[in-house]
């Protein structure tokens, strides 16, 4: 009977070896997905930072076309000032020439202000585009390693599947029919054993005519979690 108890502490092991290697083995996409939604998110940054530093570019060559314009406008004044008719046309091309100046230094200012705005954008082009190769870098190296590491996982995997169809056949008949209906049901998780008298799955303490049974290596199952139950060593 104890050789039942030992095969089914094996069993229980190889289990969680198993979980263990599948999660494992499921972590590596889900490292890879998130490396790339993470490029993607940088990605975007760039597009953003791009777009809005054309954005400043364009209005900053509208502000000095304004500018230029405003310009031209106070070369025309000047002109029509010489050949004013009258004193008071005189005075209303100098009130004219005075607010088209004031425009344009107005302009001026928001042109300088422009223009240092693009010379940081220019900056943050530069740095989302640095982050966007670094996140790259980053996947790729993220994929490299989880390929590697899934070879040797998938290796460890179909060994330890061997030595569980192996251990599983060796398992008493009556025995192995509850074993796999409590094994299919729960996984690795099916299984506990038993320390200080009490299941170690949900620490439920055992009935003396229970630790008798496991001792003796018959099925025991824990009424409170439904576990498989073994001695321990």
């Amino acid at each position: 009977m104890m050789a039942t108890t030992d095969s089914l502490r094996d069993l229980h092991r190889i289990h969680r070896q198993l979980a263990d290697l599948r999660e494992r083995l499921e972590a590596g996409p889900r490292k890879i997905a998130a490396k790339g939604a993470l490029v993607k998110q940088l990605e975007a940054a760039q597009i953003k930072a791009e777009e809005d530093l054309k954005a400043a570019r364009i209005a900053v060559d509208q502000k000095q076309l304004e500018l230029k314009t405003g310009e031209g406008k106070i070369e025309d004044l000047r002109v029509k000032l010489n050949t004013a008719a009258s004193n008071r046309e005189y005075q209303s091309f100098l009130e004219q020439i005075a607010a088209s100046e004031m425009a344009n230094s107005v302009l001026e200012d928001e042109i300088l202000e422009a223009l240092e705005k693009i010379e940081q954008l220019q900056i943050g082009v530069g740095q989302a585009k640095e982050a966007v190769e670094a996140g790259k870098a980053e996947l790729a190296k993220t994929e490299k390693t989880v390929a590697e590491e899934t070879d040797g996982l998938n290796s460890e995997v179909q060994r330890l599947e061997g030595e569980l169809a192996e251990g599983e056949r060796a398992l008493p008949g009556d025995f192995r029919a509850e074993y796999q209906r409590i094994v299919q049901a729960k996984g690795e998780d099916g299984m506990a054993e038993v320390e200080a008298d009490c299941c170690c799955g949900c620490f439920q303490r055992l009935t003396p005519n229970n630790l008798n049974e496991v001792a003796m290596g018959r099925v025991v199952t824990c009424s409170a979690c439904g576990r498989l139950l073994y001695s321990g060593e």
